[in-house]
This record gives C-alpha cells, sequence and structure tokens, in this order.
C-alpha cells in the first residue's frame, strides 16, 4: 500500500483536519432591537405551560377542525415542497462535508502507442514498435489538506444553511396549521351568514305578502309594497353572495387539506352551523415576557442564516493562504497484462502540491467584502424578522381583550334592535307606522347579526393568529442548539 493511505498517516492526517484552525470569525447573536416587555402588559417568566408546535391538538381542541389539520399535515402541498427543500439542503451539507475526506477511486487502464524506431535511434531502418503500459490500482485525487478550515468553514455553512431550511419547514407547518384552522373559522362564519340571511328572507318574504294583501285591500300603500319588495329582493342578493363566499371558503379549505374532504368530514363540518358550535381556544396566559417570539421558527432560521454567512466569511479568509493538495495512487503495472498481477509489478505515486495566491486582481479581497455585506445584510434581516415578530404578537395582544370586549357589545346591540323590531312589528300592525320603520329596524337586526359574526369570527381568528405568533405556543423551552464542529461533522 501507498504509505499516504497506511493507517499511521491516515489516522495523523484525521487528526490535523479536525483538530486544524478556523478563520470562522467568533458569532455573537445581535441583540434584539425590540422592548423587554409587550405594549401594554408586564414582563415575567413565570407563565401557564402550554402546547408548543408538536402538540397543536392541546390548542386547536375542536375534533373537527383536528380532523383537518391531521390531513393537512399529510397531504399540504406546500408542506411537502419545504419538506423536500429540507431534504435538498441536508444532501448539499453532506456533499460539502464529504470534502473533509479523501476520495478513493479504483482505476483500470491501458495506453498503447505505436511509435518509428528511428526516433530513438533503436535502429537504422524505420521499423516500428509498439509501447504498452497496462495499470490497475486505487488512489485520490488533488485531495485537499484543510490546514485553514477553508472547507470546514465551507461545511458548517452548508449545515446552518440546512439547518434553517428545517425550521422553514417547521415554520410552514405552523403556518399551514393556523391556515387550516383560519379556513375552518371563515367556512363556519360564511354558514352562519348563509341560515341568517335565509332566516331574514324568510321574515321579508312573509313581509311582503303582508303588505300586498294590505296594499290590494287599500288598507296599504304602493309605497309600502314598493319598499318591501326591494328589501326581500336585497336579502335574496345577499344569500346569494354568502353562499358563494360560503363554498369559496370550502374550496380553500379543500386546498390547505390537499385532497377532497371525505362525506363523513363533510358532514361533520355542515353541522356547525355558528361560531359557537366550534370548540373555543384556551385563554391566552398574562405577562408573557417578549423574549419568547424568539423560539418562532422563522426567528431560529434567520438566525442560521446569519451564522451560515458568519461561516462563509473563515472560508473567504482561509482562501488567502496556501492549499496544499495531494494526488495519490497505488497499485500494479507493467507492460505486458499477462505479468500485470504477478510479483514485484507494484508501483505508486505521491503528487503534493502547494498553491499560494501571489496576484489575483483584488479577486480575493473583493469576496471577503463580499461575505462580511451579506453577514451584515443577514443582520439586519434577522432584526426586522425579530421585529416583525413582535408586532405580529402586540397586534395579537392589543386584540385579545379589545375583540372580547367588542363582542359582548356586539350581542348587546343584537339584542338592543331586535327589540326595536319587535315593537316597529307591533306597531305597524296596529296601523300606527308605515312600513318603512319596521323596515328600518329589520335592516338594523340584520346589519347586527352579521357584525356578531363578523366580531366573533375575528376574535377566534386573532386566538389562532396568537398562538402562531408565539411560535406554536408558550411556556416551552427549546432545547439547547449544537453549534459547535464536533456536533455536526463527521
Amino acid at each position: 500500500m501507498v504509505r499516504l493511505l497506511s493507517k499511521q498517516p491516515l489516522a495523523a492526517a484525521l487528526s490535523a483536519l479536525l483538530g486544524g484552525c478556523t478563520m470562522i470569525p467568533a458569532y455573537h447573536r445581535p441583540v434584539q432591537p425590540v422592548a423587554q416587555a409587550w405594549p401594554g402588559s408586564r414582563s415575567t417568566t413565570s407563565v401557564e405551560r402550554m402546547a408548543d408546535l408538536k402538540d397543536w391538538r392541546s390548542f386547536y381542541r375542536d375534533p373537527v377542525m383536528q380532523l383537518l389539520i391531521e390531513t393537512a399535515l399529510d397531504n399540504n402541498r406546500d408542506l411537502r415542497i419545504a419538506q423536500q427543500q429540507a431534504a435538498a439542503a441536508s444532501a448539499q451539507f453532506d456533499i460539502e462535508n464529504a470534502a473533509l475526506l479523501p476520495t478513493l477511486d479504483g482505476t483500470a487502464g491501458a495506453n498503447i502507442q505505436k511509435m518509428n524506431s528511428h526516433i530513438y535511434s533503436l535502429s537504422q531502418n524505420n521499423e516500428a514498435f509498439y509501447l504498452r503500459q497496462y495499470a490497475v490500482g486505487f488512489g485520490i485525487s488533488a485531495y485537499e489538506v484543510d490546514l485553514w478550515g477553508r472547507i470546514r468553514s465551507a461545511s458548517r455553512a452548508a449545515f446552518d444553511r440546512y439547518m434553517a431550511t428545517a425550521l422553514d419547514q417547521q415554520s410552514m407547518q405552523l403556518s399551514v396549521v393556523a391556515a387550516v384552522a383560519t379556513g375552518m373559522l371563515n367556512w363556519v362564519a360564511d354558514n352562519q351568514a348563509v341560515l341568517v340571511t335565509q332566516k331574514v328572507l324568510d321574515n321579508r318574504r312573509h313581509a311582503y305578502a303582508l303588505v300586498k294583501r294590505t296594499a290590494d285591500v287599500g288598507t296599504g300603500t304602493q309605497l309600502d309594497l314598493a319598499e318591501a319588495e326591494s328589501a326581500m329582493r336585497d336579502a335574496e342578493s345577499s344569500l346569494q353572495i354568502y353562499t358563494r363566499q360560503r363554498a369559496e371558503a370550502l374550496n380553500q379549505l379543500t386546498l390547505l387539506v390537499g385532497e377532497p374532504l371525505s362525506q363523513s368530514l363533510l358532514d361533520q363540518l355542515a353541522r356547525k352551523t355558528e361560531l359557537a358550535d366550534v370548540t373555543g381556544f384556551p385563554a391566552v396566559p398574562e405577562g408573557l415576557p417578549s423574549d419568547m417570539i424568539g423560539r418562532r421558527p422563522d426567528i431560529l432560521a434567520s438566525e442560521d442564516q446569519l451564522r451560515a454567512a458568519n461561516d462563509d466569511i473563515g472560508a473567504a479568509r482561509a482562501d488567502f493562504f496556501p492549499k496544499i493538495q495531494i494526488t495519490a495512487a497505488n497499485g500494479t503495472a507493467s507492460n505486458n497484462i499477462t505479468r500485470l498481477f504477478e510479483s514485484g509489478m507494484g508501483a505508486w505515486n505521491v503528487a503534493p502540491q502547494i498553491t499560494l495566491p501571489l496576484f489575483d486582481a483584488g479577486r480575493l479581497t473583493a469576496q471577503l467584502k463580499q461575505a462580511r455585506a451579506r453577514k451584515k445584510e443577514e443582520i439586519a434581516r434577522y432584526e426586522r424578522t425579530v421585529q416583525t415578530a413582535f408586532r405580529e404578537v402586540a397586534d395579537a395582544l392589543a386584540g385579545r381583550e379589545t375583540y372580547l370586549k367588542q363582542q359582548d357589545s356586539q350581542d348587546l346591540l343584537v339584542a338592543a334592535n331586535e327589540r326595536e323590531y319587535k315593537l316597529a312589528l307591533q306597531r305597524f300592525e296596529g296601523g300606527y307606522d308605515p312600513y318603512l320603520q319596521t323596515l328600518i329596524a329589520q335592516r338594523s337586526v340584520y346589519s347586527a347579526d352579521l357584525g356578531a359574526i363578523t366580531t366573533h369570527l375575528q376574535a377566534m381568528t386573532n386566538s389562532v393568529t396568537l398562538y402562531k405568533a408565539l411560535g406554536g405556543g408558550w411556556g416551552e423551552t427549546l432545547p439547547q442548539r449544537k453549534t459547535s464542529l464536533g456536533d455536526h461533522i463527521l
């Protein structure tokens, strides 16, 4: 065997490879450019333990919603794309990491040349003779000894980008879960609006028939009849609008789930005639600390991209130092193929090469500047991601109390309008007021009912948004991230 590939030198080479220096700058996580507490709240570290991304069922507790989410996690195409992107990033890391070890190739070849003997002064005539060479062996080609950590820097950068892609997959999963929950809430809200509008249409048809009878006998006016018909046609139009919206919501939900909904699931969904039929979400504990957003997958992914940019600086720095490449081969060689494997036919060669950059017109310096600029870009992108996450949580927390109070006020408005409508209808039937007053009161009730549906939907959607904005729960701690080279290389 060639000496380069014997056990002791190979062990020494691996030891030098893994223990050598790197040019990667020391990494420091940027300070999060946000306040220590959410607006209008107190910061605390004592919060109720709640679900995280792996246990979304403890938050989305409605059985139908859980079935929809489970189906989406298996079939959603955006999630499948994210999974394959993570797999491709993992393979890219394996490619970069493989350069740390030499590649051993088996070779076999033959070289036969017809030569003129006169050229080599073998004879005075031009007799032809043949040069033959046969060889079989194995070897390594242009293996770079990573003394300065260029390859390890590239390998670590690939690993950090793989980690970022894997976290993007988690972020996509969190988004898909929230989108399915929101899609179901939208469908139930549209279904409730259809039923409310159908009820209003039935009332207006009844009122139109009543006003028509009074107009036919002369106790009512044609104006009342025209107003009653106008209100009836308006309800018919509104019914078609909400019916269309309900169908579109189901189409969107089917897209998110990734396959046509089964009849059983459609039947269960159809029984959700109002938002109150959907199992409510757990209450968010008070005093959530603002640093909880650091557990969000998108923030963690952004930080891994920053780590990768920091690693790229190490690779760019290492390019300024000499590169040592080794090409070696070991095997047998002979000019007679029948004697190729006889004793004494062994052959080997070792060809080390050192390359030192002397003049490159500033290319290496420009590459280092580019790597540093991209790191600053990733710092700014990380800070923007943190600020965006802080705003999303702050908005959701602001809506937590206001939507509940708005919903209470809207319910009281519905009750007040219903009393007004009953009184107006009694006065119309008693002949004290024209039908216009009854119609105005009826429209107020209808508008208040639709407003109550919208407010209830916004309140429930806000809970979903808050759960997603907090990274899939609160009170959980993430495992410490492995950052040393030995944790993920070889």
